[in-house]
């Protein structure tokens, strides 16, 4: 499932949606100062992620959708585990998971937005290994 040539793979790890080798981001989400920059091309085949100008503004959409998923996840989980929270302590431990999230959630949208565009391709991913 998470095997080379999935796209899962290159959502999850951040990598190149053609070759699944280079790197997708400048740097770790987490790294403030570069937060979630895309880079120009893939550092192993050179695919140029940006197909136009603004490209990534459509990877708001999806950042939207992810999450909307983690939100829910958050009220699962308290229900799973049993926690007695107030409609107060609910909201608030869902924005503070969203808060934690949110630096990892855009590098995410990113990566989902540039592999509905670019398909994995076996022969070159063979090539730059």
């Amino acid at each position: 499932m998470f095997s080379k040539g999935s796209k899962l793979y290159s959502i999850l790890f951040l990598k190149c949606p053609r070759c699944h080798e280079g790197a997708f981001l400048e740097a770790h989400p987490y790294k403030l100062s570069n937060f979630n920059k895309v880079k120009e091309h893939c550092p192993k085949c050179n695919l140029k992620y940006s197909i136009e100008p603004s490209f990534y503004y459509g990877s708001m959409y999806v950042s939207y959708a992810v999450g909307v998923a983690v939100a829910v996840a958050v009220y699962v989980l308290t229900l799973i585990f049993g926690l007695e929270l107030s409609i107060l302590g609910l909201f608030g431990s869902i924005v503070a998971v969203l808060v934690l999230t949110m630096p990892w959630i855009a590098a995410v949208s990113k990566s989902i937005w540039a592999n509905f565009f670019f398909d994995y391709n076996k022969e070159i991913a063979e090539k730059v290994k």
